[in-house]
């Protein structure tokens, strides 16, 4: 596992944060052993899920999916790098408007 997958969530788009909760088991039982979970950055504007994986587009399509059963779709980007790198690579939404960055 050598590509980190972050999955942003906007806050101004969330409803509520309720489905954090439940977010997190519901990804490991969806992806199993694919990826490791290494957890949140959470701040005023955005909540970042970190997860370790080999094949992040792979990942990225069956956590979707658990997203849209959660039905917090909306404001979500995601995009991957290498473990330790700077620079991200793009998964979600496919034509991303603005650079993906962290705070």
């Amino acid at each position: 596992m050598d590509q980190q997958l972050v999955i942003k969530f906007w806050r101004k788009s969330l409803t509520d944060e309720a489905f954090l909760g439940s977010l997190e088991s519901e990804l490991k039982q969806a992806l199993g052993d694919s990826v490791e979970l290494e957890g949140y950055d959470v701040s005023p504007k955005e909540i970042n899920l970190f997860m370790n994986t080999a094949d992040p587009r792979q990942s990225f399509r069956r956590a979707r999916e658990v997203l849209e059963r959660l039905g917090v779709t909306n404001g979500v980007s995601a995009a991957y790098r290498l473990i330790g790198g700077a620079r991200f690579t793009s998964v979600w939404p496919l034509r991303a408007m603005r650079k993906f960055t962290l705070p």
